[in-house]
């Protein structure tokens, strides 16, 4: 599908003589390691996650209330919304109040990612498996999509166990540039329980 016919439905949605939200769909240049993906923090009538995955030229996207958890046994809603510009990838700041979604939207995360093989169609066919390079969450993923009823697919993110996994985390309510500053001024402790896979847990006996 073209980009424009992809970014109909987002146009559709916004004032952009009111909010600050882009319009524009600016080439992103590639990283040599993989698409770009983002996580925003969202505080609309109700706070959630949205989800972004750069793919031929949009970012597709999924609203997640709970926020991606590190917990391989934490399996996630998440809600497709309609595609994003490449350029909500660097968007921070104040949707204005009667416009859609309205509220504050802080970056949560990014990074980059990738998939093995062709992930439209991976994503066509209700199952991705990719990676994530991001400051927060690293490892292995997958999105299913399921067989909820709704007005918009529904689909689970879910951590593959491996050693980016962590038992019992939760998405806090700290924007990224706010966590990066905690991180730097908080000393060095002990780190993170990490979820062991299978093939750890026989080798280690």
């Amino acid at each position: 599908m073209h980009t424009a016919k992809r970014l109909a439905p987002y146009r559709r949605k916004r004032d952009f003589a009111v909010t600050p939200e882009p319009a524009d769909v600016p080439a992103s240049p590639r990283s040599a390691r993989g698409a770009a993906f983002v996580v925003h923090l969202h505080h609309a009538r109700a706070r959630h996650f949205d989800f972004r995955l750069e793919l031929e030229g949009t970012l597709r996207s999924w609203a997640i209330p709970k926020g991606p958890s590190l917990d391989p046994a934490a399996k996630r809603l998440a809600v497709q919304v309609e595609d994003h510009p490449l350029a909500y990838a660097r968007f921070e700041g104040r949707i204005p109040a009667g416009e859609y979604g309205a509220g504050k939207v802080w970056i949560w995360d990014r990074g980059t990612w990738t998939a093995p093989g062709n992930a439209a169609q991976a994503l066509q066919k209700g199952q991705l498996r990719f990676t994530l390079r991001g400051q927060r969450l690293r490892g292995e993923w997958s999105l299913v999509r399921t067989r909820f009823a709704g007005r918009q697919p529904q689909w689970l993110l879910i951590k593959v166990a491996d050693a980016a996994a962590r038992a019992g985390d939760v998405a806090d309510d700290v924007p990224l540039s706010r966590w990066r500053k905690r991180r730097r001024a908080a000393p060095v402790g002990r780190p993170h329980k990490a979820v062991r896979t299978r093939a750890e847990a026989q080798a280690r006996g």
